[in-house]
């Protein structure tokens, strides 16, 4: 049996928000392996920079952990610049042999700014403040989109749109992790 032949680990569901001066990034806590659920109250959502900049992942868990600390190496490279950061990872993840084989994707948020990064070198900004990554990603992030408009702020916005995804992506659970921040 090849590495291919493996079940791999699906879940997830990340969303970031940014609405008034807020910037929410919500993450499930669901990890399955095929159809077995593994864990259910996984943190996908971090600080990181010394609380300057959250983000969340989905992906393969140790392919993120090693993504959460370049990113951070890079943010100590470039304190306060978190798009120079983003960039510069995302060169690296690009061209290094070794972390263009991880699979994962990340959303990062700090004060200004909210992006995704890939493996494909993509560091993509929201033209709306609202993105979402992951199994359930789509899910909430139409979710979170059709409450824009609504009295709602960003962290009511965010656990509504995941616990909307959660009834419907059967790789997220309603054991969220949210980490915010205030925006400019």
């Amino acid at each position: 049996m090849g590495d291919r032949d493996l079940p791999s680990m699906h879940a997830t569901t990340i969303v970031t928000i940014r609405k008034g001066n807020k910037v929410v990034i919500a993450g499930d806590g669901q990890v399955s392996l095929g159809q077995t659920i593994i864990k259910g109250n996984a943190r996908k959502v971090r600080p990181l920079g010394n609380g300057s900049v959250i983000s969340g992942f989905a992906g393969a868990t140790a392919d993120a952990f090693t993504l959460f600390e370049r990113l951070e190496s890079k943010l100590e490279q470039y304190p306060d610049q978190l798009m120079r950061a983003c960039v510069e990872m995302a060169k690296d993840w690009r061209t290094d042999r070794y972390l263009r084989r991880l699979e994962a994707m990340m959303l990062v948020a700090d004060k200004n700014t909210t992006l995704c990064l890939t493996g494909n070198g993509d560091v993509l900004e929201p033209e709306d403040g609202i993105m979402a990554i992951g199994s359930g990603g789509n899910y909430a992030l139409a979710a979170a989109l059709a409450l824009a408009d609504s009295d709602l702020d960003a962290e009511q916005m965010a656990k509504k749109a995941m616990k909307i995804a959660a009834s419907i992506c059967v790789y997220t659970n309603e054991h969220f992790v949210l980490e915010q921040l205030d925006a400019e």
